[in-house]
């Protein structure tokens, strides 16, 4: 089973992040390369990746026809969504003792989900279409 990994700061950590060269940077990189690679050496990690801080987010939203973008997140909350870590383990306790490796638990949170898992097969009969190369079958 497949599952992601929401990583939570406070909000305003990317503004509070360490300075790229600092010794403080160094350590920070070094605990999330030893989850990381722990969870790439069991096998368990598929990808992960930081995002840009919340100020570089654009919101889209379609109301009655017509786009409406927004700079910023969808919400104002005291945490701040700002990177994933997506994992293949075997039952949801594998996923969250993975989860509780990284410093995303101990210095903001981690919300873990499922994922659903749709195959284009299943995707094209839910929608009445044949999956592509199916055609005269």
């Amino acid at each position: 089973m497949k599952y992601l990994f929401l990583l939570y700061g406070p909000d305003g950590s990317q503004a509070g992040l360490p300075e790229p060269g600092s010794s403080e940077h160094r350590e920070m990189f070094e605990k999330w390369s030893t989850a990381t690679q722990a969870m790439a050496q069991a096998g368990v990690l598929i990808d992960c990746a930081p995002l840009q801080p919340a100020s570089a987010t654009t919101t889209v939203r379609v109301r009655d026809g017509q786009t409406i973008l927004t700079d910023g997140p969808a919400a104002e909350i005291k945490e701040q969504f700002g990177g994933f870590t997506l994992v293949e383990c075997a039952d949801l306790d594998e996923a969250l003792t993975w989860a509780a490796t990284l410093p995303s638990a101990t210095e903001g949170s981690v919300e873990v989900r499922p994922l659903v898992l749709v195959t284009p097969a299943a995707a094209a009969a839910e929608a009445g279409a044949q999956p592509p190369g199916t055609a005269n079958r």
